[in-house]
């Protein structure tokens, strides 16, 4: 078909678009034989009676997929040019490579019938201002979108199977690499193993991300990372860094898919943003396919601790970490009138507060309680609890802090052997290089120079840690305390020795609510 009856002498006074799109850069490059029956599409044109100078071609969103039209500069183009009025007729190999999405297809019919523009592809010429017309082109727009949905169906039902049995080759976190076999195993670099080691053992000593964070900082020590080519670089700590570690399954042994969901923004961006879905909605997990680092119950119980962190005392009814706070029972405090939450009020006095009701619907508070009465109360019954509890709390403690002794101190040694190796080969390559290649030598002298500005660093801070790095021998009569903890743990209470984090990490080992009823208001 080279003429049709719709092409009057309004559309060829107007310009005629030819739009060109590719849905992935692999199709650019492999889907050669479509491209040029798109480009050939000028020629169509031109036998619809449109001379070669008023035709513009329009192949900015080479690469790109229809599915919408937020990413498509060349489709915002060819928008806003019909808004103007100054289109006749656009051409395209069929209706998927304009729109993919009928959201965006019918307010483009809508646009072109309003400017009286036509659309044409490789079956015909359409007009949509007519009913006819726009009923094609509305059937073309579904079914391109329907098949979209169909093409996406097929491609997830192999992954899904394929994810089912975890053998999908999933991008692995620092510390897992992937032979060629396509089996995993641990990274060979044991400072590697052994420093991510180090943040599950911290974490479960303290009990916090942040915790983690502070001591690897005050000891001066790297954490692993992958740069954006998946090799292993060492670079200081973050709370991000730290989170990742204790967040990722893969290091309990766990293959799981379907950790997030894409999710529509409602910004003027419009953005897809990635939502993290609770451990109940992973869509597939399969345990005891990568090598562990750590057990899956051990695994679950930081995820609860993490949680269990937050201080979202009315949202998720968290605890909180422990603070230096004056309230010992914040983040344990409920109401026993209304159930919810109370939280702490430092203004004058230490109080604790119910004004969740009050917040919402602006009704009277529930309660409004002196917090020092209550402690009181909570303190005696805890040590009630525990006056016939008899612990080797010492030994414990002493065989825990010299295991964590020693394991700090062996990723110090890591640490600066890895540096002396980094120095020691910059210097090889600095002596191999032919010395008039200057351009190669400055460059690797100033490599040697980083390399040994980092080994000095690594020295002086682990020169300038405490010397006395071992383990504190407590006198007798504390020592006595600790291995009769249940009737000594008043007194050493009182003493002043115990911080208010210490006493509240105390009072959380044995109290998860306390429940405050409205008598004692």
């Amino acid at each position: 078909m080279t003429t049709s009856e719709l092409v009057t002498l309004q559309h060829l006074k107007r310009k005629a678009i030819i739009y060109i799109r590719q849905s992935t850069p692999h199709q650019l490059l492999s889907n050669q034989e479509s491209l040029r029956l798109q480009y050939a599409l000028r020629q169509r044109a031109i036998e619809l009676g449109w001379s070669d100078d008023n035709i513009e071609v329009i192949d900015s969103d080479l690469g790109i997929t229809a599915a919408t039209a937020q990413q498509r500069p060349g489709f915002k183009e060819l928008l806003a040019q019909v808004t103007l009025g100054l289109v006749g007729i656009i051409l395209s190999y069929d209706v998927t490579r304009l729109s993919r999405n009928c959201s965006d297809w019918y307010p483009l019919l809508d646009l072109c019938g309003y400017k009286s523009c036509l659309i044409a592809d490789r079956d015909g010429v359409y007009d949509p201002g007519s009913a006819n017309g726009r009923l094609l082109l509305g059937l073309k727009g579904q079914i391109s979108e329907v098949e979209l949905h169909t093409i996406r169906s097929r491609l997830n039902a192999g992954i899904l199977s394929k994810a089912g049995r975890g053998e999908l080759a999933l991008t692995l976190p620092v510390g897992l690499v992937r032979n060629e076999l396509g089996v995993v195993h641990k990274d060979p670099n044991r400072e590697v193993i052994d420093r991510i080691n180090l943040v599950f053992e911290i974490f479960g000593q303290r009990k916090s991300a942040s915790k983690v964070l502070e001591m690897f900082n005050s000891e001066g020590l790297l954490l692993p990372r992958r740069n954006r080519f998946g090799d292993v670089v060492w670079r200081k700590p973050s709370i991000a860094a730290i989170l990742s570690i204790l967040k990722n399954p893969a290091y309990a042994g766990a293959f799981v898919y379907g950790r997030t969901r894409t999710l529509k923004s409602g910004s003027l961006s419009n953005q897809p943003q990635q939502k993290h879905l609770p451990m109940a909605e992973w869509k597939i997990r399969v345990n005891d396919i990568y090598p562990a680092y750590i057990s899956w119950q051990n695994y679950e119980r930081n995820q609860a601790q993490l949680m269990d962190n937050y201080a979202e005392y009315d949202r998720n009814k968290t605890r909180g970490i422990p603070r230096p706070g004056a309230a010992l029972l914040h983040g344990l405090v409920y109401c026993g009138e209304c159930g919810h939450k109370m939280v702490v009020q430092y203004k004058h006095v230490t109080r604790y507060i119910c004004n969740y009701l009050r917040q919402q619907y602006r009704v009277p508070v529930c309660q409004y309680i002196p917090a020092d009465v209550i402690d009181e109360y909570v303190v005696n019954a805890f040590l009630l609890a525990l006056s016939s509890v008899e612990l080797d709390a010492y030994h414990k403690a002493v065989k825990t802090q010299q295991q964590s002794l020693e394991t700090v101190e062996r990723a110090h040694s890591q640490q600066i052997e890895r540096l002396q190796y980094q120095v020691a080969l910059a210097e090889r390559q600095f002596n191999r290089v032919d010395p008039d290649n200057r351009l190669v030598a400055a460059e690797l002298e100033q490599r040697w120079e980083n390399a040994l500005r980092e080994l000095k660093l690594a020295q002086e801070t682990y020169a300038q840690r405490p010397q006395s790095q071992t383990v504190t021998l407590l006198p007798k009569e504390l020592k006595a305390a600790f291995i009769n903890i249940g009737q000594k743990l008043p007194e050493i209470w009182h003493s002043g020795t115990l911080t208010q984090v210490q006493k509240k990490s105390l009072l959380r080992c044995l109290i998860d609510k306390v429940v405050i009823p409205e008598c004692c208001s």
